[in-house]
């Protein structure tokens, strides 16, 4: 048993040989298409924006304290025509209402509906008050100077929302000295119109003062109706109240979800910054880069996705440093050997010996070029696949294509090629001349490895969306402990009887880096007919 190095799956360094497939070039992937920037995103950071987005919301819900006014102004509007109505309906009591009962209907009136109703002559003299008439006043006006200071916070908010809102202030309302219907405008107006006349005034501690005054009668009496509103103010005072509670309780819960959103969306995210900057500056051999397990939302997707990434590219800076150690390794021996056969040549005299130095020298030069010409192509070829863009490949016609070009070159020697193809339909997704390569590699390593008269057998199927392709020799075969190490750079254990340095050491590297990049795998199993030999099989997605 022996273990296979990468160099049985190379073409020698060589470019890969000319198929059907090959002729073909791919075009370029396109990047993903990155969305422009809005622009709140440019300067606020996540957490602001967050709150501003919930804040806004309540924004909006506490400008719905303005048109409270509004509210205001519907509610003094019903009462005042409420209050035309009332003065016109009393004023029809009073005309037919014999005039030795009118002070007592008046005193009823204004006691059962919370009026002060007062009644004038043509000459503008006061008839009657329903206030002294009664037994006690319908409403007196509240003293702001005797009222808690909470009343007194709620008056300075009227005022302010006032303001706000650009309301024209109500002019105060002020009991005349004398009593006599000069001193109400609203009186005139009624005699002139001959129609009721409604006026809005303020009391001293700013509720709603209506006042209304209708003509009757025939000797052109007045009569003059008061109310005291504060009812307006109480119920406006209560909406704002009420509303002021809601966009409070929601401000403060809103802050509050803002800021655990924020929390839950901004905290990982600083972790994740932080860790990367550490990979970054490679201050730390292995930077830990949280997962964030617990989380199945986006955030914990990009935690697992930015750890994964870290840990490939640590594997790659890995790779890249073993396989720079593994070059120099690599090139230093040859060129001991021809630094040692140049040096030797200068004090050698026999003819014969100095021929074979001349020999090894050119052997070496060559052990180099190939070596130079298989690191390069392995340097590059990552770097080239990740801007191929891959398309469906007729595998059976490119295996018949190799086979073909193979017979033509003799390129399996003494081994016999075989063809085993279980669909004739078999479509594998990639890029025709890396797959190319792959299986000239394959061929090429089982070839070194068949015995004289061996076969060696490509077979290819497809089921489950899957497509393989498998290279089968008779030779000695791959030990299961070796099956891995055989895919290692640099690894190789060739035959007895082939030139020393004919191989790198960097075909089934090679080859296994180009499968995976097309999303499949390369491994090595027993040959199924349990016969001696190995079997080496690729697995790629088949395209749709």
């Amino acid at each position: 048993p022996h273990g296979r190095g990468g160099s049985r799956r190379e073409v020698g360094g060589a470019p890969p040989p000319k198929g059907p497939g090959a002729a073909l070039a791919p075009p370029h992937r396109r990047g993903p298409d990155i969305p422009g920037r809005l622009f709140w995103t440019r300067r606020f950071s996540l957490t602001s924006r967050i709150l501003a987005v919930n804040l806004i919301v309540l924004g909006l819900m506490g400008a719905s304290v303005i048109y409270l006014d509004s509210y205001r102004k519907q509610l003094i509007t019903e009462r005042s025509r409420l209050a035309r109505s009332e003065a016109l309906i009393i004023a029809d009591a009073l005309a037919e209402t014999p005039r030795s009962e009118r002070k007592p209907l008046i005193a009823r009136i204004g006691s059962g509906q919370a009026l002060r109703l007062r009644v004038y002559d043509a000459r503008g003299r006061q008839l009657a008050d329903s206030f002294p008439i009664a037994a006690e006043p319908a409403f007196t006006f509240a003293d702001p100077r005797a009222e808690p200071w909470t009343m007194q916070v709620a008056r300075g908010i009227d005022r302010a929302m006032d303001r706000l809102t650009g309301a024209e202030p109500a002019p105060d309302y002020v009991e005349p000295a004398i009593a006599t219907a000069d001193a109400w405008p609203e009186i005139r107006e009624a005699r002139e119109s001959g129609e009721a006349a409604v006026r809005l005034r303020s009391a001293p501690d700013r509720t709603p003062v209506i006042t209304a005054a209708v003509p009757y009668g025939e000797r052109g009496e007045v009569l003059l109706t008061t109310r005291n509103a504060r009812d307006i103010v109480d119920k406006v005072r209560y909406a704002r109240q009420t509303l002021a509670i809601v966009i409070g309780i929601a401000l403060i819960v809103s802050i509050q979800l803002s800021l655990f959103l924020a929390r839950t969306i901004v905290q990982p995210l600083q972790l994740l910054v932080r860790a990367t900057q550490r990979v970054r500056l490679g201050r730390d051999r292995e930077v830990v880069v949280p997962r964030l397990p617990e989380r199945g939302d986006e955030i914990g997707l990009l935690a697992r996705a930015v750890s994964d990434m870290s840990a490939a590219l640590r594997q790659r800076i890995d790779a890249v440093e073993s396989f720079a150690a593994d070059v120099a390794h690599e090139i230093k021996n040859p060129l001991a050997s021809l630094r040692s056969a140049v040096e030797t040549l200068g004090k050698v005299e026999d003819p014969a010996l100095r021929q074979e130095l001349i020999r090894i020298a050119a052997h070496d030069v060559r052990r180099i070029d190939r070596l130079v010409t298989e690191i390069a192509d392995a340097s590059r070829i990552d770097a080239e696949l990740t801007r191929t863009r891959f398309e469906p490949v007729d595998v059976v016609a490119l295996t018949e294509a190799i086979a073909h070009s193979r017979a033509e070159r003799d390129a399996d020697g003494a081994a016999r090629l075989v063809l085993r193809h279980d669909s004739r339909r078999c479509r594998a997704l990639g890029d025709p001349a890396r797959l190319e390569r792959v299986l000239v590699n394959l061929l090429d390593n089982a070839a070194s490895f068949s015995p004289p008269g061996g076969e060696i057998e490509l077979a290819t199927g497809c089921s489950g969306g899957r497509v393989r392709i498998a290279v089968s020799d008779e030779g000695p075969g791959i030990p299961v402990e070796a099956r891995e190490k055989v895919f290692e750079r640099f690894h190789s254990v060739r035959p007895e009887g082939e030139d020393f340095g004919s191989h790198s050491g960097l075909g089934l590297a090679i080859a296994r880096t180009i499968v995976a990049a097309h999303d499949g795998t390369l491994t090595v199993t027993d040959r199924l007919d349990g016969r001696p030999g190995a079997r080496l099989v690729i697995d790629l997605p088949e395209a749709p």
